[in-house]
């Protein structure tokens, strides 16, 4: 464990602030969820908590399925970073989010784009020559976005459409309704 020097009072409410750095640091935004840990030596361990990395068996088969039917690269995230990865996205496999992406799922954003268009978005940090075109779908659960669908290709030729489009519009929604039960 990383030391930081930081030391915060409990409230009246027995709340404490995380500092503002560490939050920055840790991509922490207001609302996330917390998991709460103790350990046998008297400490308290926070971490980001992330309902789709519950799923990550689940979410690797699914991203599998993707893959066969689409003949597409197929990833799913959380918030943070990519939890399942298939058809030759593996380099993706646990690597953070980029900021553009994160921003984008903050807006609900559905993108489906080529390299050289506007909305074409670099979506994992030194990975954005590795595919041609992307789709990204939002996984909404119970109002919140919890992560994302993203189908790649990196043929320059064929081009992804509405087909792609509602495939990966589908696996969120029903990614998001997993998560609601």
């Amino acid at each position: 464990m990383k030391a930081t020097g930081i030391v915060r009072r409990i409230d009246d409410l027995g709340r404490i602030v995380i500092p503002k750095e560490i939050r920055r640091t840790l991509h922490i935004r207001e609302s996330d969820p917390m998991e709460i840990f103790t350990s046998k030596e008297g400490e308290i361990i926070l971490k980001k908590y992330s309902p789709i990395g519950e799923m990550s068996t689940f979410a690797k088969q699914y991203a599998e399925s993707l893959a066969q039917v689409s003949g597409k690269v197929a990833l799913i995230a959380d918030r943070d970073q990519f939890i399942a990865t298939a058809g030759g996205g593996k380099a993706f496999n646990g690597k953070g989010l980029s900021r553009h992406l994160e921003d984008a799922l903050e807006r609900r954003e559905t993108i489906l784009a080529g390299k050289g268009e506007k909305q074409f978005l670099e979506i994992a940090h030194e990975m954005q020559d590795a595919y041609e075109q992307e789709m990204i779908a939002p996984i909404i659960c119970e109002g919140d976005v919890i992560g994302a669908v993203i189908l790649l290709d990196t043929n320059e030729k064929g081009k992804m459409g509405e087909v792609e489009k509602k495939l990966a519009q589908s696996a969120a929604a029903f990614l998001g309704r997993q998560m609601e039960q």
